[in-house]
């Protein structure tokens, strides 16, 4: 039999005789868990191609450069996870195909700041379909499918993002979203209230237009409640993040399935006997937690709630403060929406080795401290619009004794002056979204939510929506729930007319939206 030669195969294995052979090997050996075909990988590296898209000059296929991505030819690929996306969010492409007839957002001009992916493409050609035009920036620097946004704008969606952003990036492609000359938005669409709050700092006369916000993440949803209660919100404001719909589904099951998806890309950890501690016990953080729990890891909880904290003992975790656990914990999980959560004091007295990451929106939940920029035109994403103390250089990771050592992708070894090393994830960034991706079927939830949102908030009668945050209804929230259950075959259980008149129900039928 003929013999196996070493020493050969390792030279022929060593011939790259271009850019892309080497590229499309190193997929399948250096980044094997890290990359895939999600948010956590495009299908051409960030590294491949040093030029800034804001300094290429692109068009689709229709002639137009209304948009600024990684890679325009990236479209097909991007296509591609859309559709794919789409056949797991039955109840989206259910709505849009209810709703296309009469055009409920005819005249709607919406400017939105999410994280692009396909599920949120699958959104946002849904809000096309139903007659509203769109613009959109990512609300997240490292969360863009780059194929996705290719996609997107090929189909004539001027969209403004790409993986990788730098800070000054991320702050133009919301300039760029919302400064235009001939348009106008009367809608806005913002996960996290960064476009809301540049908006509001940079061009107030819009909101003059605006008929309504929809906000989906609880750190948004607190600048929203920041400006009500200054008086200075001047249009409704639709606070999706606490609809029973987003609690109960997207933060929760969500988040049970990606921070093992995030966490395993990026690091390949086992899980059995690690000591965790997750900082909030939230749906975020329930989710976290049982995920964690179910692969054998010892998990402590810190919380300041008390119900929270109460929901935490009874579900079998110890609840500590984070000062207690710090020196013998392999993981720290942050998920509060909160600030400096995870301080340099904490990071200094941190295992060798230890795993720092982030599942709330913000990114100022771990000390880090982005590097200056001369040319940023804002602060970093903080959920606190007033406290300008904030964005004073404070004692965190950025500092000269500290040295940064990029493992992989997504991956730092913060190196501290006696060799020890803390593992930080996305530079303290959601991990999910940032580092791996998260569940179709759940982000489907979320997103009929804001479509149904938008819709109301766009076609409710002048008086019915104060300048104030509101809820939706508990009805609206069941007929979304309503739409998802044909996908697992579950059939509801109808009341008799004894039944309904004991609970003091109607029997009137599901609830339907009034625009269709």
């Amino acid at each position: 039999p003929q013999q196996i030669q070493f020493a050969n195969d390792m030279q022929e294995f060593s011939k790259f005789p271009t850019k892309t052979g080497r590229r499309s090997l190193s997929r399948s050996i250096s980044q094997s868990s890290t990359d895939s075909y999600s948010s956590a990988a495009s299908y051409t590296d960030s590294s491949d191609d040093e030029v800034s898209p804001r300094e290429k000059q692109q068009t689709n296929s229709k002639g137009s450069s209304n948009f600024c991505v990684k890679n325009i030819k990236q479209a097909e690929f991007g296509r591609r996870e859309i559709e794919i996306a789409e056949q797991d969010m039955s109840a989206l492409i259910s709505l849009r195909k209810r709703a296309q007839g009469e055009k409920p957002l005819a005249g709607a001009k919406i400017v939105g700041c999410t994280h692009i992916t396909a599920q949120t493409a699958v959104l946002i050609e849904t809000l096309c379909a139903l007659g509203a035009q769109c613009r959109w920036a990512a609300c997240n620097i490292y969360s863009t499918q780059n194929e996705v946004a290719a996609a997107l704008a090929e189909a004539g969606v001027a969209v403004f993002a790409w993986k990788g952003e730098s800070e000054d990036d991320f702050w133009w492609c919301i300039d760029r979203c919302v400064n235009v000359d001939g348009w106008q938005a009367n809608m806005i669409l913002d996960d996290g209230g960064d476009l809301t709050h540049w908006v509001y700092k940079k061009y107030p006369n819009i909101f003059k237009k605006i008929r309504g916000i929809v906000e989906e993440s609880v750190t948004g949803v607190h600048r929203l409640y920041q400006l009500s209660k200054a008086g200075k919100l001047c249009v409704p404001a639709m606070n999706v993040n606490d609809s029973v719909t987003k609690q109960k589904f997207d933060n929760l099951y969500c988040c049970r399935e990606s921070i093992l998806d995030g966490l395993k890309r990026t690091t390949d950890v086992m899980f059995g006997g690690k000591q965790v501690v997750v900082c909030g016990y939230g749906e975020v953080g329930k989710g976290c937690c049982a995920a964690l729990k179910a692969l054998g890891a010892i998990v402590y909880v810190t919380e300041i709630d008390p119900i929270c904290a109460l929901q935490a003992c009874m579900d079998g975790f110890r609840v500590v403060k984070l000062s207690e656990v710090i020196r013998q914990v392999d993981v720290v999980i942050t998920c509060t929406g909160n600030k400096n959560v995870v301080t340099r004091e904490h990071l200094d007295r941190m295992k060798n080795s230890c795993i720092v990451c982030n599942m709330g929106h913000s990114n100022t939940e771990i000390d880090v401290v982005s590097p200056p920029a001369a040319s940023v035109l804002r602060p970093p994403q903080c959920p606190h619009l007033h406290d300008s103390s904030l964005f004073l250089p404070q004692t965190s990771l950025r500092t000269p004794e500290l040295t940064w050592e990029r493992v992989r992708s997504q991956v730092d070894h913060v190196i501290w002056p006696d060799g020890k090393r803390v593992v930080l994830l996305a530079e303290g960034r959601l991990l999910n979204l940032s580092c791996s991706t998260v569940p179709t079927f759940v982000l489907s939830i979320t997103a009929t939510t804001q479509a149904l949102a938008l819709i109301e908030l766009y076609n409710a009668p002048e008086g019915r929506y104060k300048q104030d945050v509101y809820l939706l209804p508990k009805k609206m929230d069941e007929y979304v729930a309503s739409l998802h259950l044909p996908s697992f075959d579950a059939h509801l259980t109808e009341l008799t007319d004894d039944q309904a008149k004991y609970l003091g129900l109607n029997k009137n039928g599901p609830f339907k939206p009034n625009y269709y």
